[in-house]
């Protein structure tokens, strides 16, 4: 019975952080994979790469989203947490105020001809509405930069190793100096897409 007492002790003493790294270099490996993946759609429009990567995608979100509830009392850039924040590519944003530092970073990112992934929300969508209203850094990055814009719906909601989520991404267009006017346009697609896809059986 003492046995048993001390293994459960020996367990409770184990924590998350003890296997960060662990869970940082697997991401990265997922990561280093989905990108393989996505690549490959790109070139051949390959249906089943195309799938693999969805997948792949809604397992490092998982990740991230059970690391970034178990931290959330702290900024996901302090302490342990900002090496591996760091290196997983994200782009720190003080949403209390017009973040240029975030806006420079993310247009950096797009002139060495690599990709920046944003949700023009930019927070968590607690209203009844479908869409909040966009924050322009999304076409003002894409703008600046002569980049185009891949608009994506991310619909239904996530059951653990099922096919529950849908993801969805739009054709890619380039937009103009109206950045009120391609806000809006943004907007508009993104809309439509969560509209049509809520409406599917998965």
């Amino acid at each position: 019975m003492n046995d048993i007492k001390d293994r459960m002790d020996k367990l409770e003493d184990i924590k998350i952080e003890n296997f960060i790294w662990v869970i940082y270099i697997a991401i990265i490996f997922l990561s280093w994979y989905a990108n393989s993946k996505e690549k490959k759609y790109l070139l051949y429009n390959d249906e089943q790469s195309k799938r693999e990567y969805q997948n792949l995608l809604i397992l490092i979100f998982s990740i991230l989203v059970i690391v970034y509830y178990y931290f959330a009392k702290d900024s996901l850039y302090k302490g342990i947490k900002k090496p591996i924040f760091k290196g997983l590519g994200i782009i720190p944003v003080n949403r209390k105020i017009k973040d240029k530092n975030s806006l420079y970073k993310g247009i950096d990112v797009l002139n060495n001809d690599l990709v920046v992934g944003i949700f023009p929300e930019g927070t968590i969508n607690k209203t009844d509405d479908i869409v909040m209203n966009f924050k322009f850094g999304a076409v003002k990055m894409a703008y600046e930069t002569n980049s185009k814009i891949v608009p994506f719906s991310i619909t239904h909601k996530y059951k653990f190793l099922k096919k529950s989520v849908k993801i969805e991404y739009g054709k890619p267009y380039n937009v103009s100096s109206d950045l009120k006017k391609e806000n809006d346009i943004l907007m508009k697609k993104v809309k439509t897409m969560i509209i049509k896809n809520s409406e599917e059986v998965l």
